[in-house]
């Protein structure tokens, strides 16, 4: 699968996500909320694979992308090489920080 690919299923699924917040189906929107946020940041993870110099500039970098096969969002966070930026930026959104709480435990059987 590919970074474009990841994409549109994101895509997909935050639409399905947004279908299922306006019927007032919490549980399923949840579920493809958090589908969404992974589907993106594995995208995000293969352009940090392609634009950085992880993979030979980082020692283990190599053993720790089979992690890649998760569904934890925060190890996902970390892999794409987002953990530093990410988290300045939930510091200075009080919003992002109260949105990523809810969501960072998610896991693919939360239904």
């Amino acid at each position: 699968m590919d970074r474009t690919q990841l994409k549109k299923i994101a895509f997909s699924r935050l639409r399905d996500a947004k279908s299922l917040l306006v019927q007032e189906r919490w549980s399923g929107a949840y579920y493809f909320c958090g589908y969404t946020i992974e589907c993106g940041l594995k995208a995000c993870l293969l352009r940090h694979l392609g634009e950085s110099a992880a993979i030979f500039g980082e020692a283990g970098y190599l053993k720790r992308l089979a992690d890649c096969w998760t569904h934890d969002l925060d190890k996902l966070v970390d892999l794409a090489g987002l953990k530093a930026e990410f988290g300045v930026a939930r510091g200075a959104n009080p919003a992002l920080q109260n949105f990523w709480s809810v969501i960072k435990d998610w896991f693919e059987a939360a239904r």
